[in-house]
């Protein structure tokens, strides 16, 4: 049978940057406050007039495509993880493989908030290893900023936008994917979710006059659930693979939160130069934080890196994966961003 891997990685950051100093105008906070607290500098912000998720999505996908010279014909599958989609329906995903000229895949979207990325990756790799699909795109784009409330000085310095996608594909090598183990139990309700617009209260006048479309979070509880839970996932994922923290080369875990993922990291006693950070310029992405820093680093990457990537999202949903990078990126050219215009 065989395996999994990842074969490109692409990314998309809107030009538009929000920095702290800015925000600090905005609502009461100051860069400093920030920083100490989150560890964000700065984060991309999508600005437009009718411009959404798929926006930046198809963005990534075409430069993947370009990056690894597969046409758009030969992706048989687009999986989109995404909590801000441009519409309830139809799925972001049919959207971006329009727009990216992909018209023969099976496309849809994936819920699964912070977490997207790792439960599409494992979905793309059950579709490899099983045989049905041989080149499978997962992309991840998140407009975060659509749902922020920038009058709620404990939530608005921590989100930003992007998007990055990945090219999945079979190899007969020991690379790619090797472990996944996935965790739901569903007690983050209270704690971390958007208050209307679902179909339990739809948007009304009220609704609206409430501020209730935005992202509510109880900072210190989910703090304490997400420490927890990808320590435990990621160890869990570690000792079963027979690895330890100095076989490990590479830890990539979402970001969150720099408090969140130092207190990971030291509790794991690994080294702290080789746990990926990129939420000082990025903010929190949401399902696109991981891919996102994939494509930042994957210049260090070389191939057969043991990396392990560890995520926790809003239901609680959190995870890690276990993979062997299966390409070594110096061979890879990175192509100009020349695309200025989407096809509609």
């Amino acid at each position: 049978m065989a395996n999994a891997m990842i074969a490109g990685i692409a990314s998309y950051v809107p030009e538009d940057i929000l920095t702290n100093e800015e925000l600090s105008q905005m609502v009461d906070t100051t860069d400093e406050w920030i920083t100490s607290r989150v560890g964000i500098k700065t984060r991309h912000i999508l600005k437009g007039e009718g411009l959404g998720s798929s926006k930046m999505g198809s963005r990534a996908v075409k430069k993947l495509l370009r990056k690894t010279g597969v046409a758009p014909s030969e992706i048989e599958a687009v999986i989109c993880a995404t909590s801000t989609p441009d519409h309830r329906f139809p799925s972001t995903a049919s959207i971006i493989s329009r727009k990216a000229g992909i018209s023969n895949a099976c496309c849809y979207d994936i819920q699964a908030a912070c977490s997207g990325f790792i439960v599409s990756l494992q979905a793309a790799t059950a579709y490899i290893k099983s045989g049905i699909f041989k080149k499978v795109i997962v992309v991840c784009c998140e407009k975060m900023s659509s749902m922020t409330d920038y009058t709620d000085r404990s939530t608005c310095p921590l989100f930003g936008d992007g998007a990055a996608a990945a090219l999945i594909v079979p190899t007969d090598e020991d690379y790619g994917v090797i472990d996944t183990k996935i965790h739901t139990d569903g007690v983050g309700l209270p704690f971390l979710h958007m208050k209307a617009g679902g179909s339990v209260r739809p948007a009304s006048h009220e609704t609206v006059d409430n501020r209730e479309h935005f992202i509510y979070q109880e900072g210190r509880i989910v703090y304490k659930y997400a420490v927890s839970s990808m320590l435990e996932v990621s160890t869990e994922v570690i000792e079963r693979n027979n690895l330890t923290v100095d076989t490990i080369d590479w830890l990539i875990p979402h970001q969150a939160n720099l408090r969140i993922i130092e207190a990971i990291a030291e509790r794991m006693n690994i080294d702290h130069n080789k746990v990926v950070v990129t939420i000082e310029k990025y903010g929190n992405t949401s399902a696109a934080s991981i891919p996102l820093s994939i494509a930042d680093w994957e210049h260090k990457f070389k191939k057969g890196d043991k990396i392990i990537l560890t995520s926790f999202g809003a239901g609680f949903i959190w995870g890690a994966v276990y993979l062997k990078w299966g390409y070594d990126p110096t061979n890879v050219v990175e192509p100009a961003d020349t695309d200025t215009d989407d096809a509609e």
